[in-house]
Parts: C-alpha cells; structure tokens; sequence
C-alpha cells in the first residue's frame, strides 16, 4: 500500500513539474529577439533593435564570445562576419538569453541579407 501511494505522489509531482511552464523549461531553446538594427553601440557592446510584431525596441548586449553571421533568406549557407559589418537598419536575429534583470544576451547575432547573389 505505501509503495503504491508513494508511486502515484512521484506521478503527481512529475506531471505538475511537466505541465508549469518554466519548471521544466528547455535549456537547449534559446529566446529570440528579431527585427531591424535601430542603433548600435560599440562602446557599451548593445544594439538596440526593433522588434517587428511590436514595433518595441529591445537592447541586446554583446560581448567577445557572441558568434556573428550573415545569411541569405531561405539559403543553407551561413557566412561568419565582423561586427563591424552590422549597421543601422540592418534587419537581425539574435538569439540568446534572458538574465536576472531581464536584459537580453546574444550568443549568436545574424545578419539578415534579403536576396542570394544567385
């Protein structure tokens, strides 16, 4: 009798630890942050970019291990570039994460190229 009662409270926990969202959240998923480079800061390592379903602006902070890539739409082939190469008006995704304070870190920062040279 206590075996099985121990075993329903073990699948009560595990269904409530599944279902909550953000108790068992992915950490291999990364937050997004997409949209058109509105200014860039160098000094500060931020772009602040506006997001297109809201027309809000974010800022994504940056550092030395961000990975920068450009990219054609719909192409395989994905480009490494300087972040110099990223300017204002630029259309980006950044993907990354979420600290304490809510401020957004980019892991990798995509340069979006509207057409394939092709």
């Amino acid at each position: 009798m206590l075996k099985k009662m121990a075993a329903v409270l073990f699948m009560i926990v595990l269904v409530f630890a599944v279902s909550v969202p953000g108790f068992a959240k992915d950490s291999s998923k990364q937050d997004r942050v997409e949209g058109q480079v509105v200014r860039s800061n160098p000094e500060k390592s931020t772009l602040t970019v506006r997001v297109r379903e809201t027309e809000s602006e974010r800022t994504v902070h940056y550092d030395a291990s961000t990975k920068w890539v450009s990219q054609y739409h719909a192409d395989k082939k994905v480009n490494t570039i300087d972040p110099n190469e990223v300017k204002d008006g630029d259309q980006v995704i950044c993907l990354g994460s979420y600290d304490d304070k809510k401020d957004f870190h980019a892991a990798t920062i995509s340069k979006r190229l509207s057409h394939s040279p092709n």
